[in-house]
C-alpha cells in the first residue's frame, strides 16, 4: 500500500499532486491509503505502508477542465472515500477519452452526486448564515454559527469576504473558523454554538418584516422545508415564527379572498335589441 496523507479534508491541491505523481507511476486505485493528517483513522497498515512515489520531473498529463472543475468540488465531500473515488476517475479519464461525456458512467455518477451535494451546501451557508452583532469596544463585530454538512468553509470564505467587505465578522463552524477584519482573512479553529452571540437588537426588526412579508396565498409548505430544511431554522431568527405564520395561513388566505373586490356583473343583452 502506498500512503498519502493530506494537510486537510478539503486540500485539493495535496490530492492533485499526489493523485499526479501516483498516476505517472501507474499506481493501481486499491493499492492507495489515503489519509488527513490529524484524521482519528485507525491505521490498519503502519509501518508497512509505502511512501509516495517521487514524480518524474519532466512528466506531466492533462485532463479536460471539466474533471477540475468536478474534482474540486467532490473533495470537499464528507465522504471518506471521496479521495479514492477521484483518482479512480483520474485513471479512467486518461484511459478512455470521452469519459467525462458518459452520463450512464457509474463512478462518474457518483462523483457527480457528491459534487452536486458540495454545491448544494455552498448555497445553503450563502442562504442562511445569519450574524449578530457584537460589541468589542473598538466597534462591532458580527458573529454568526453554521454547521455545514460538508467541508466548505474555506471554498465559501471568498463569497463572504466580497460581500461583507466593509464589516467585521467572524462565521464559527465545528471544524474550522474563519474571521474578517475588513482587509484580511484568517481562521481559527473550530467553535462550539455557545460560543456564538444568541440574539441581538436587530433581529425584532427583522422578524417584524419577515412576518409582514410573509404572504400566506403562495405557501407551499413541501416546496419551503426543501429549501428551507427544518436542521436550519435553530439558527435562523425568524424560524421562531414559522409555525405561527404557517398555522394561520389558511386563515389568512381565506381573509383575503373574503375581502377582495368582487368584479361588476356583465350585462345581458335583451330579445330584439339587435338589428340584422
Amino acid at each position: 500500500m502506498h500512503r498519502v496523507t493530506l494537510a486537510g479534508p478539503d486540500d485539493f491541491e495535496g490530492w492533485r499532486d499526489a493523485a499526479r505523481a501516483l498516476a505517472l507511476a501507474a499506481i493501481p486505485a486499491d493499492a492507495i491509503l489515503w489519509d488527513v493528517a490529524g484524521s482519528a483513522t485507525p491505521d490498519l497498515f503502519g509501518s508497512d505502508a509505502t511512501p509516495l512515489p517521487p514524480a518524474p520531473a519532466d512528466a506531466a498529463f492533462s485532463v479536460p477542465r471539466a474533471f477540475v472543475e468536478l474534482a474540486q468540488s467532490a473533495i470537499l465531500h464528507r465522504d471518506p472515500a471521496r479521495f479514492a473515488l477521484l483518482y479512480s476517475l483520474l485513471l479512467a479519464v486518461r484511459t478512455v477519452p470521452g469519459r467525462m461525456e458518459d452520463r450512464a458512467d457509474p463512478l462518474l455518477r457518483r462523483v457527480e452526486d457528491l459534487a452536486k451535494a458540495v454545491r448544494r451546501d455552498i448555497h445553503k451557508m450563502r442562504a442562511f448564515v445569519r450574524f449578530r452583532e457584537l460589541d468589542e469596544g473598538d466597534g462591532p463585530r458580527f458573529i454568526a454559527w453554521f454547521e455545514p454538512d460538508h467541508h466548505i468553509v474555506r471554498a465559501n470564505a471568498g463569497f463572504f469576504t466580497r460581500r461583507f467587505a466593509s464589516m467585521r465578522w467572524s462565521i464559527l463552524t465545528p471544524e474550522v473558523s474563519i474571521h474578517w477584519d475588513g482587509e484580511k482573512l484568517t481562521e481559527g479553529p473550530g467553535a462550539q454554538r455557545g460560543d456564538a452571540p444568541a440574539e441581538d437588537p436587530v433581529e425584532d426588526v427583522w422578524k417584524g418584516y419577515y412576518a409582514a412579508i410573509f404572504n400566506p396565498a403562495r405557501l407551499k409548505t413541501g416546496a419551503m422545508l426543501s429549501e428551507m430544511p427544518r436542521k436550519y431554522w435553530r439558527n435562523l431568527p425568524e424560524a421562531a415564527l414559522i409555525p405561527d405564520l404557517v398555522a394561520g395561513a389558511q386563515a389568512r388566505e381565506a381573509a383575503m379572498i373574503a375581502t377582495a373586490p368582487r368584479p361588476a356583473p356583465r350585462p345581458t343583452a335583451r330579445p330584439g335589441n339587435l338589428r340584422a
